[in-house]
């Protein structure tokens, strides 16, 4: 199994385009020691030939561009994306698909709620129908029950793990936190019985979901803000993380001390915000990370797991 961050922040990237917050006015000029980050998405493959698409940011068509397997260039028109699995239906990893419009008909796994959201309140799948059919909807059985697999990577099991975390505003479901909203993927191969698991929106962590994480080798969880706080302190935002769907790392019952507790070998966070003063490799709140043995993910971070645990 092969792991590939396309790309490591939340929405709007880092910089932000709009935003001169302390870290993106740093970053613009030269005066922080940080990578610039796209829009959070990661690919995984059984191969290193056929990847699943986890999420589509906005920043796709770069994200693709920037990984060469990804134009694997065996005929006129192709491309190293078999499937598109999506952990939920906000902006940051849904509007990427627009963009995959040339390449339709695409196979979109998803759970039911995040395909009502998708054909209402944010229409992707209606509006993609008259490109070559459009979005190919696959259910995304949403049960810690219930296994299922892809015929692109048939050695990889995937689970879906229902999260506690909000949906976005154009939902009927925002501020009611309903199963199927956002979801973690798990994925292991059964071949080498490697095991990582994807939550970008890691809101509340419930018995369940840290079940799941305490069996995974490589974790890739919600690193949005360091503190709940962050967006308001910073003066961009009126929201606290918890608010948004999003889990601090900062705290009594932060990511940190989440993470603590788990037996994983590689402990990643991804899904950074532009205020997160992680960004920074030489801020204090990095060097705690590193105390702790927790990395920060970048577009380009890739985890090969072919070997046998």
């Amino acid at each position: 199994m092969q792991i590939h961050v396309l790309g490591s922040a939340a929405g709007g990237g880092f910089p932000q385009w709009n935003c001169n917050c302390a870290n993106c006015d740093a970053m613009r000029r030269g005066a922080i020691n940080a990578r610039p980050r796209t829009q959070s998405s990661i690919a995984i493959s059984e191969d290193g030939e056929n990847w699943i698409l986890c999420n589509a940011s906005p920043d796709i068509r770069a994200q693709l561009a920037s990984f060469d397997p990804m134009q694997p260039g065996r005929q006129i028109r192709d491309t190293g994306i078999s499937d598109i699995i999506l952990m939920d239906s906000q902006v940051d990893h849904t509007t990427g698909l627009l963009s995959l419009r040339e390449g339709c008909p695409l196979d979109v796994w998803c759970t039911a709620q995040v395909h009502e959201d998708l054909s209402t309140g944010f229409p992707l799948f209606p509006m993609l129908e008259h490109w070559n059919g459009g979005l190919r909807w696959r259910e995304l059985p949403c049960s810690d029950e219930q296994s299922f697999t892809i015929a692109c990577a048939p050695s990889l099991k995937l689970t879906a793990i229902p999260l506690l975390s909000n949906a976005p505003p154009y939902s009927p479901r925002r501020d009611r936190t309903h199963p199927g909203d956002n979801v973690g993927l798990f994925i292991e191969d059964t071949r080498t019985g490697n095991r990582v698991l994807y939550a970008p929106g890691l809101g509340q962590p419930d018995e369940n979901i840290r079940s799941w994480l305490g069996r995974a080798d490589v974790l890739l969880v919600d690193g949005t803000v360091w503190d709940d706080d962050e967006m308001m302190r910073r003066g961009v935002g009126t929201k606290t993380g918890q608010q948004m769907g999003h889990l601090a790392q900062n705290g009594p019952g932060g990511m940190i001390e989440l993470l603590d507790s788990l037996p994983a070998r590689h402990k990643v966070l991804i899904h950074i915000n532009n205020t997160n003063p992680i960004l920074d490799e030489d801020s204090e709140e990095r060097a705690i990370l590193a105390e702790h043995g927790i990395d920060v993910a970048w577009d380009g971070m890739h985890f090969d797991l072919s070997e046998a645990r």
